[in-house]
């Protein structure tokens, strides 16, 4: 499958990323830190759609990533979305003040993440029709029959893509988080997948979840 967009992501604990947005199409070049993610972006064979962009990251931070690219006429509107563990609103206007195009806090949903990419690309006039003409090819999914999910289970697999951890889950809902972990074990056996990840992705595409 061709990819949707091309993506920078400049985040020095990737892991999340990486495992998610090939599994949409997106291909992905990932760099550790803002002087990695300069250079990626200097390198004339590498065209860029989009960069998502760690705030705390070593050598250089996202803030002085973020005024470089700004600074440079070659990739001075490249849409960016700033990625950050402080949920501040004066952090995140000062972010949008430095030429940030949207704000994530940390940790974030995986439906929210997605929504946004959707969007910026959009108002960065790129090429929807390619995107919507790519079936989305799952690799783990299976012809198997898909059990159906039970209330309390489309619940628990919510509050995962919306980034919640099984604590989390647990003290939502009302349950003990050991709980938790036998309704996720039953999703993963009934979506014949073998992660969090995969199960939420698979029951997006599905519309199990929203």
């Amino acid at each position: 499958m061709s990819s949707i967009a091309r993506i920078l992501v400049v985040d020095d604990n990737p892991k999340y990323l990486k495992d998610v947005l090939p599994m949409y199409g997106y291909e992905l070049i990932v760099v550790n830190d803002g002087l990695q993610a300069l250079k990626a972006l200097s390198d004339k064979d590498n065209k860029f759609d989009l960069v998502i962009l760690d705030v705390m990251m070593p050598n250089m931070d996202g803030w002085e990533t973020l005024k470089a690219i700004r600074n440079n006429k070659e990739y001075a509107d490249l849409p960016v979305i700033m990625l950050t563990a402080v949920d501040s609103e004066q952090k995140q206007i000062s972010g949008l003040k430095f030429g940030a195009d949207d704000y994530i806090v940390k940790p974030f949903g995986l439906p929210n993440l997605l929504a946004r990419i959707e969007a910026l690309l959009r108002r960065s006039n790129w090429n929807q029709k390619k995107a919507q003409s790519k079936a989305m090819n799952l690799p783990f999914t299976t012809n198997e029959p898909i059990t159906p999910l039970t209330a309390r289970e489309k619940e628990v697999l919510n509050l995962v893509g919306q980034g919640s951890n099984n604590q989390e889950i647990a003290e939502k809902l009302f349950v003990r988080e050991v709980t938790v972990k036998t309704h996720l074990n039953s999703i993963f056996k009934k979506l014949n997948v073998t992660n969090r990840t995969q199960a939420v992705l698979l029951a997006m595409q599905m519309n199990i979840i929203e």
